[in-house]
């Protein structure tokens, strides 16, 4: 579903690309705008309806790849952005290490804290939990990640099966 959304996007800037390089620019570009507020206008109000008498079913359609990409579009996804991020690192099931969210800033910077077994492929880890998170809120800015490597206390005692006596 995300391929078809991701087609899309880039067939409409192509489309816009010829049409802002062609005379008739204002003109196609008032239509689009024109196009996008009388969807939008529809789809905020099924997003009051379905708020009104059935939050889960508006949560489950948000759910949607598509139905979010569009909802994100007009403002109007039911999940603010930190909770799209929390549910989207949740998801990667610390496949690619620890990743604390700390917050976005006010330009719109996602900042992380990535904590990895250590060894190599910090930043292939890195990059997908980036795509996860843009993925997850595209309105966001950048993500900013800090990675460390996990900390192992190693201590000296008794070998197994060895007592110390004082």
């Amino acid at each position: 579903m995300t391929n078809d959304v991701e087609n899309t996007s880039d067939r409409v800037e192509e489309l816009l690309a010829t049409l802002r390089s062609g005379q008739d620019r204002a003109a196609a570009e008032d239509l689009v705008r024109v196009l996008m507020d009388l969807y939008g206008n529809g789809l905020a109000r099924i997003v009051a309806m379905l708020a009104e008498h059935d939050a889960a079913l508006l949560g489950a359609i948000a759910a949607d790849d598509l139905v979010a990409s569009l909802l994100l579009l007009h403002d109007l996804h039911p999940d603010d952005t930190a909770t799209r991020i929390r549910r989207a690192l949740a998801g990667l099931g610390g496949r690619f290490g620890d990743v604390d969210h700390l917050g976005t800033d006010e330009d719109g910077v996602v900042r992380l804290r990535l904590t990895t077994s250590g060894g190599c492929g910090g930043g292939a880890a890195a990059k997908v939990v980036e795509r996860t998170v843009l993925d997850a809120a595209p309105e966001v800015t950048a993500v900013d990640i800090t990675t460390a490597a996990a900390l192992f206390q190693i201590t000296v005692g008794p070998p197994p099966g060895r007592s110390v006596v004082s």
